[in-house]
């Protein structure tokens, strides 16, 4: 199949649910084509078809961002099929919560570091030097509210987004002088799959769909951080700039929840 190379590509992992097929289909809504990358493929190829999408204008790429050799892969195909995307969304993530008096917790934390941090560095690795020969395209990584502070039950989760944050900065200060934009994006509560079984209250809760718009516009803008929805930006803003005695007595007050596997 020839694809329309005059049509912008976005790369998109983690593209078989949630915020990812949101954002794939707020990609295709502006008339680009997209790539899409996730372990479960085929539902993937099932749910892209069933959107009655130009066949031309998107495909599917069954990788798992834990390893490299798979998104490696998937990159070098994209490339091949499609040509250099002008925008690669790290998108791939999973919530888990982490005990690390438990032995058994261990495993999950290095699941938790190697599906963002790995998973990050594998998903942008492929395109940064084509980028930077092009001297244009934009790199997003999608980080989280709780990359602000530790949150108890939380260690992997919220060590991990917080490492995304850092990386992402740090490629942006590589990256500027050849004109490779680096976004980093942090949602809040959103509706999905990873938030449906939390039993604890989630202020400001978008949908998939609305988050989508948002950060189709941020990154379009080439911003360089964005919290969305903002409301929670300004709850990130006070927990990253809290006294540690007081975030302690806070978080210290909690109850710590039973930890949910995915």
């Amino acid at each position: 199949m020839t694809f329309p190379r005059a049509r912008p590509l976005a790369f998109i992992t983690g593209a078989s649910s949630g915020i990812g097929q949101a954002l794939a289909a707020r990609y295709v809504q502006a008339g680009w084509r997209v790539a899409l990358v996730a372990r479960r493929a085929d539902q993937m190829r099932e749910w892209a078809t069933q959107q009655g999408w130009p066949a031309d204008h998107w495909s599917v790429h069954g990788a798992d961002v834990r390893d490299e050799a798979q998104v490696l892969a998937a990159a070098s195909e994209c490339l091949r099929i499609h040509g250099l995307p002008d925008v690669v969304i790290a998108n791939a993530g999973i919530s888990v919560g982490v005990d690390l008096s438990l032995a058994e917790d261990l495993p999950v934390l290095r699941d938790l570091l190697e599906t963002h941090v790995m998973g990050v560095a594998s998903t942008f690795q492929p395109f940064i030097a084509p980028m930077r020969e092009r001297g244009s395209g934009t790199l997003v990584g999608v980080a989280s509210v709780a990359a602000m502070r530790g949150l108890p039950g939380h260690a992997g989760y919220c060590g991990a987004k917080a490492a995304v944050v850092h990386v992402c900065e740090t490629l942006r200060g590589e990256l500027k002088p050849f004109g490779v934009k680096v976004v980093t994006i942090a949602p809040g509560y959103i509706d999905t799959p990873l938030t449906q079984g939390n039993d604890y209250p989630m202020p400001f809760l978008m949908t998939p769909e609305a988050f989508a718009h948002r950060a189709f516009k941020a990154i379009s803008a080439g911003v360089r951080f964005r919290v969305i929805p903002w409301p929670m930006g300004i709850v990130a803003a006070v927990l990253r700039f809290m006294p540690r005695w007081l975030f302690d007595a806070v978080v210290g007050a909690q109850k710590h929840r039973k930890k949910r596997r995915r």
